[in-house]
């Protein structure tokens, strides 16, 4: 069985205080705290500015380099992409990891892209591009149009060792339904929520906010079970971060996994 990897997306939420992290808790001690709950965690900070050297460095410490981390691409990679400049971000990017990979911490770089980003000649070259970037790197691609749901992606992010990520959230619109995929011997999964109402709002903290009940987690063990079988790492992320219910929920799918494997 390969590697199991459960955390959230995302750890500096003073909310969580009272929930998950104790109520007298520093806010400066929240990540030491957290690499004592989970074994890896998905840094989604990175998306919104570029990391450096340096503050990567400084949060390995600060883990106490318990944990293994993921770190989500800068959004001019994904979101606002200036084809004369994206090969020079990239490199940016890439430069920032050192630390990570200095001491073996990281799992994955995952690129998410916009619903906007649709199964296309253009968007095709770039991605082919892009992962060529990062081809010596443990790289993961999360598609949020389902045109990109077919064969021939999977066998092009498999030929280039990239993974595809698997999603559980709404069934609306375009988005692309649950479906567990292994590419490239690693398997990844992000648990969105399912809050339809909400999903096309303005306000991601309301666009998350969503609890999983044991029910709906529990229908999941099969499904991660036999993926953590085929893969060399298996990767799970909750970004229902609002209220603490990423913490809450991933704590309990790690119970329900230790309680299906002990059966």
């Amino acid at each position: 069985m390969g590697k199991l990897l459960i955390g959230t997306s995302g750890y500096d939420y003073p909310e969580w205080k009272g929930v998950f992290y104790p109520p007298a808790i520093k806010r400066e001690e929240f990540l030491s705290y957290y690499s004592e709950q989970f074994n890896a965690l998905e840094l989604n900070f990175s998306y919104y500015a570029m990391p450096d050297e340096k503050q990567l460095a400084a949060m390995a410490e600060r883990s106490g380099k318990r944990v293994i981390f993921s770190i989500k691409g800068n959004q001019q990679l994904t979101h606002y992409i200036e084809i004369g400049k994206w090969r020079d971000v990239a490199r940016e990017f890439r430069a920032a990891l050192t630390p990570l990979l200095s001491d073996n911490l990281l799992s994955s770089v995952l690129l998410q892209f916009p619903q906007s980003f649709h199964y296309e000649e253009e968007t095709r070259r770039y991605l082919a591009s892009l992962i060529n970037e990062f081809r010596d790197l443990p790289l993961v691609v999360e598609f949020r149009h389902n045109s990109w749901q077919r064969g021939k992606v999977y066998e092009g992010l498999t030929e280039r060792g990239a993974g595809c990520c698997s999603c559980d959230m709404p069934e609306v619109s375009k988005l692309p339904s649950f479906k567990p995929v292994i590419t490239g011997n690693l398997a990844y999964m992000r648990f969105h929520g399912r809050n339809v109402k909400n999903w096309y709002g303005t306000n991601a903290r309301e666009r998350y906010d969503y609890h999983y009940t044991d029910k709906e987690l529990s229908d999941y063990i099969p499904v991660l079970r036999d993926i953590s079988r085929k893969a060399k790492t298996m990767q799970v992320f909750f970004n229902n971060h609002a209220k603490g219910n990423a913490a809450v929920n991933a704590k309990k799918l790690m119970i329900l996994m230790a309680e299906e494997h002990g059966g």
